[in-house]
């Protein structure tokens, strides 16, 4: 090729990538923010539901987590099939048919006679939706200029903070009002809607090339990322931090309902306001990450999760809130780091990478919001201080780790 040429296909190159300021980088945010809403609102609304479940059915705390547990966990093995589908037939389809399918099957959940429909379609629910979390982050890492990887991370995530309290805040006030099949069809409608927002506005991938789906590929895929140093590491930050962010909303609600509180459920469901901390946090702390290192700005996130969750084991009322606004606010700052950090430290299979990444963060989701039930019955909320701080304790040594581990190349992941 002539050196002429070669400089064009250079500048083509550059020019193929969404930078910051662009129309298309506002289209990108806006609607993996609306697709980030409506995957945290479809799988976190039934949480103030728990204690209202647990009388309904007669079911305990631990029982009754499966509601959140059961789709959680359905996502997380979702995520090791959608995310290499989607290596191979495109990120946008994949994300657009999994938002649909998880809003008509929480309209088909509002509906279902016994408990263990409720639970089957909520299963169905964390299958579908696996196939816009596997997607997104990869999305953005193909998409969006290496300069802008993280606040157009920060972004998404704050939308998933956006729905995870638009979803509890929702249902925890209207069931105070009404049944909570009604809520969960409100809920329902207006994830179809974001759906639709997201199918209008999100450009179609333009450094997208499709892989195999042959076993052998996906085999090479997955040796390759346990074989470095850092992506490990990362995944099971994952499913630490998650589990101790789920298992301390799982189980909140049970200690303000009961004394010396006695709060109602819709004031319950309105301190779901916490997590406007973490819709700051997580655009706020992406954009310093980007300037000032992810090896900083992880640990330095778990630290203030600590001084949160430490905070919460006051009696307090004010003190409490206080203590779940500066571990919301530290929650999501480090999985805004810790997700970006994924795109810029797999160099190959970056769909597959996002799906272990979000694969150890579900199934934490998972298994320890469910394993927090028994600290709960056997401690109360000392019980569920003491199974948070241990895990937290465990995420902190992983990113001290992290932040001694050399670059790869000229990548500075």
């Amino acid at each position: 090729m002539p050196p002429a040429v070669q400089v064009d296909v250079v500048a083509q190159v550059k020019d193929i990538y969404i930078e910051k300021g662009t129309p298309l980088f506002m289209r990108t945010v806006l609607a993996l923010f609306s697709g980030g809403f409506a995957t945290f609102a479809l799988l976190y609304c039934v949480q103030p539901m728990m204690p209202l479940l647990s009388h309904e059915y007669a079911i305990n705390a631990a029982q009754s987590s499966l509601i959140l547990s059961v789709a959680t966990g359905m996502l997380a093995i979702g995520l090791l099939i959608t995310g290499p589908l989607s290596d191979r037939v495109g990120r946008k389809p994949v994300m657009v048919a999994a938002l649909f399918a998880a809003a008509l099957c929480t309209i088909a959940s509002s509906m279902m006679p016994s408990w263990h429909g409720v639970l089957l379609m909520r299963a169905l629910i964390g299958l579908s939706l696996s196939g816009l979390a596997a997607v997104a982050m990869t999305y953005l890492s193909e998409e969006i200029h290496l300069q802008h990887i993280g606040l157009a991370m920060g972004l998404y995530i704050a939308g998933n903070a956006i729905g995870g309290m638009s979803g509890r805040l929702i249902t925890g006030v209207l069931i105070d009002f009404i049944s909570w099949h009604a809520a969960m069809l409100v809920i329902g409608g207006l994830a179809l809607i974001a759906a639709a927002v997201f199918w209008k506005i999100l450009p179609e991938s333009r450094n997208f090339r499709p892989r195999s789906l042959h076993p052998r590929s996906l085999l090479d895929g997955f040796t390759m990322h346990f074989r470095d140093a850092g992506l490990p590491l990362l995944f099971l930050e994952a499913f630490v931090l998650m589990g101790a962010f789920v298992t301390l909303f799982n189980y909140i609600g049970y200690r303000l309902l009961a004394e010396p509180y006695h709060m109602d459920q819709a004031f319950v469901g309105l301190l779901s306001v916490v997590y406007l901390s973490g819709i700051y946090s997580s655009a706020k702390v992406g954009a310093l990450a980007d300037r000032l290192g992810r090896r900083k700005m992880l640990w330095a996130t778990i630290v203030l999760m600590i001084a949160g969750l430490a905070l919460t084991l006051f009696t307090p009322l004010p003190v409490v809130i206080i203590g779940m606004l500066i571990f919301t606010f530290g929650f999501f700052g480090a999985h805004s780091v810790a997700s970006s950090w994924i795109g810029r430290r797999a160099l190959k299979a970056k769909g597959q990478a996002s799906s272990l990444y979000l694969f150890s963060y579900y199934a934490g989701s998972s298994i320890a919001g469910t394993a927090g039930g028994v600290f709960w019955h056997l401690g109360g909320w000392d019980g569920i201080g003491l199974f948070i701080g241990g895990l937290l304790v465990v995420a902190l040594l992983i990113a001290l780790k992290l932040a001694k581990l050399p670059p790869l190349g000229d990548v500075k992941a």
